[in-house]
């Protein structure tokens, strides 16, 4: 690799620490900008994780009918893929199981939303907000009614053991 290049790098990835390139150095500018084709390496690595069963996902989305639990949104992309996301109540990290009564179909704000403590479930599936960390904004998406769109299937609602966990170790409220 020539120096110039080297120094292009090494100047964008530590401008905050080696400071801004001086006219001193020889840097030709722009050459950043004129490469218009890039090819990634790959890489492999190997990590671990808690295992995901994809069945989860589909089971808790087909339950709500790819409807987010909260706002009512059903969006479908011109590929038939549903925006709906399957959320656990009781996360995998903390050994929260891929059961249909641990998890909701949320949109991807409201599912973000939920996994930050700021949304939460009473145990008659009324929304809880974290009023001080919600935008007003949110009360044009949350259900006017205040209460969880339920699955189709009663017996697939959130189950209480996990959404008490949920409100007394996640939820900010």
């Amino acid at each position: 690799m020539p120096d110039e290049e080297y120094d292009l790098i090494l100047q964008a990835g530590f401008s905050n620490i080696i400071g801004p390139v001086t006219e001193n150095q020889n840097v030709t500018p722009g050459l950043a900008e004129e490469q218009l084709e890039f090819e990634r390496p790959m890489v492999e690595r190997l990590v671990s994780r808690p295992f995901r069963d994809a069945a989860f996902s589909r089971q808790v989305k087909s339950a709500y009918n790819n409807t987010c639990a909260i706002t009512g949104l059903r969006i479908i992309n011109g590929g038939g893929r549903s925006e709906a996301q399957a959320a656990h109540i009781r996360p995998v990290a903390e050994n929260g199981p891929d059961t249909i009564r641990n998890g909701l179909a949320l949109s991807g704000t409201v599912h973000w939303m939920f996994d930050r403590g700021l949304l939460s479930l009473d145990d008659d599936l009324t929304i809880l907000q974290a009023r001080e960390s919600v935008p007003d904004t949110m009360e044009r998406l949350i259900n006017p009614e205040g209460k969880l769109f339920p699955p189709l299937c009663k017996e697939f609602c959130p189950h209480p053991h996990f959404l008490k966990y949920h409100r007394e170790n996640v939820f900010k409220g």
